[in-house]
């Protein structure tokens, strides 16, 4: 339990002067009186200055090392007016302060949230009416409506267990940064997000506009072919709050040189930033290992030569690994072999993994979250062990995120960002489809499969304006 003490002493002058005690009797009983009110105060417990919530924990997950603790305490405080939180105590002899809200769990598999670490919040392409094609999408859909939507996508995601996602460009004119500042100052609930601005390109982004009308690639894409318009794209999406850079590495013709992707690095490392690559080709790949980025987004062009380098390096493998499933679009079993082949090879060589699934469309008959947890099927497909799975959906999440020094772990001193399910995900991952608790930042949003979360909702920025 940790402690706080203050005094306060009244010196307001009478007649204009100040008195002073001259009794040697009387300076010794102030002096006393004083250090009972001072010990008194530093022995008070917290619970008067922020909201304190127990929750006894049946099995608590720590997934880092893939155990379980029986029958623990976690004690919560959360600032109301910060919405900031912070875990206390765990412990089996754990005592819960009088006034506590105590949360029972004892029956269910208590963990930390999960992490997405690839997606769009911001985006969601269908069918009818734009055919799978996402030009269509960004040309139809306004950034405010695209605002709103990633509000309601986060919302989704939340509700499944994910409490961070990094959310990696297609948002519009910065609708994700918009959503984090939201979720940051109290309007809205949704996970922690680490957003990356407007996605750098080469000329031509992801599209292959028409002449008549090239400018469609903004606000997608930020045009940067030359070191000067690299450097000037970079600072321009930092200063417009994004977390991380994305640089799409080899989408058109003229990919970028290991040079450029080095600049890329230095320079967002110069705001103490990381550079998430998307990548299509294995050279393009091949340049991104060599200049350094922090992450390899998506699997298609990796191989086992790559995974060697990629693990030498300490590069990040962000698969976004798409499972073969009946809401699919056609994916060869040809290609979902190679797909799940290449994950273990990965696994087994090492290189740092983390679950990502770029589900930025609409499945009809389920929410994006529930999108979300589908993914996790390549992994089983894979074979990689279910703990491993859950150490990659969590601990790895939190690393790659670099919000392992304060949220992510169920630890003493952390942001209380926890989940819970009926049954143990280490014995089976598909338990995480069934998440019956969500704490964020020490608030419950769900409980017992319901969400409950007007309390996230303000009618203003609680916890303060302008968040940069």
């Amino acid at each position: 339990m940790r402690y706080t003490s203050f005094v306060n002493i009244d010196r307001t002058p009478r007649n204009g002067t100040f008195t002073t005690c001259t009794n040697p009797g009387l300076q010794l009983a102030l002096f006393f009186a004083l250090t009972v009110t001072v010990l008194v105060f530093a022995l008070t417990p917290r619970l008067a200055q922020g909201q304190i919530t127990a929750i006894r924990a049946g099995h608590l997950i720590d997934p880092a090392t893939g155990t379980a603790a029986t029958n623990q305490i976690i004690l919560v405080e959360r600032d109301p007016e910060r919405g900031t939180s912070e875990i206390l105590e765990i412990g089996g002899d754990v005592v819960i302060p009088d006034g506590a809200t105590v949360i029972d769990l004892s029956d269910q598999w208590v963990l930390p949230g999960l992490v997405d670490a690839h997606d769009h919040l911001g985006i969601t392409y269908k069918e009818d009416p734009e055919s799978w094609y996402y030009y269509f999408t960004v040309i139809m859909d306004s950034t405010p409506l695209r605002a709103i939507q990633s509000m309601s996508t986060g919302f989704q995601k939340l509700a499944s267990g994910f409490t961070i996602v990094r959310d990696l460009g297609n948002n519009g004119l910065y609708a994700d940064t918009a959503l984090r500042q939201a979720i940051e100052m109290g309007w809205v609930p949704g996970p922690t997000m680490i957003n990356s601005g407007i996605i750098i390109g080469a000329f031509g982004g992801q599209f292959h506009e028409i002449p008549e009308r090239e400018d469609t690639v903004y606000p997608e894409y930020l045009n940067a072919d030359t070191n000067d318009e690299i450097v000037k794209a970079i600072r321009r999406n930092i200063h417009y709050g994004a977390k991380v850079i994305k640089v799409c590495v080899d989408c058109q013709a003229y990919p970028y040189t290991v040079d450029q992707l080095k600049l890329f690095v230095s320079e967002a490392a110069n705001a103490g930033q990381k550079v998430s690559g998307h990548v299509q080709t294995r050279e393009g790949a091949r340049r991104a290992i060599e200049a350094g980025l922090w992450s390899i987004d998506h699997d298609g062009a990796l191989d086992p030569e790559l995974h060697t380098l990629m693990a030498e390096k300490g590069i990040w493998r962000v698969g976004t690994e798409t499972p073969q499933a009946d809401w699919g679009r056609g994916m060869s079993d040809a290609r979902y072999e190679r797909r799940t082949t290449m994950m273990k090879d990965a696994f087994d060589q090492g290189v740092m993994m983390a679950f990502s699934t770029d589900a930025d469309y609409y499945i009809e008959g389920m929410n994006r979250g529930e999108l979300t947890i589908e993914f996790i099927k390549s992994w089983i497909d894979s074979g990689i062990p279910n703990a491993e799975i859950l150490k990659i959906m969590t601990t790895n999440g939190y690393l790659i995120s670099e919000t392992e020094d304060t949220r992510g772990p169920i630890r003493v001193g952390f942001a209380a960002d926890i989940i819970a399910t009926a049954e143990n995900p280490l014995d089976d991952i598909n338990a995480l489809r069934n998440v019956r608790f969500v704490m964020k930042d020490g608030m419950v949003f769900k409980q017992n499969g319901v969400v409950a979360s007007l309390g996230f909702f303000n009618n203003g920025p609680r916890y303060g304006w302008r968040k940069r």
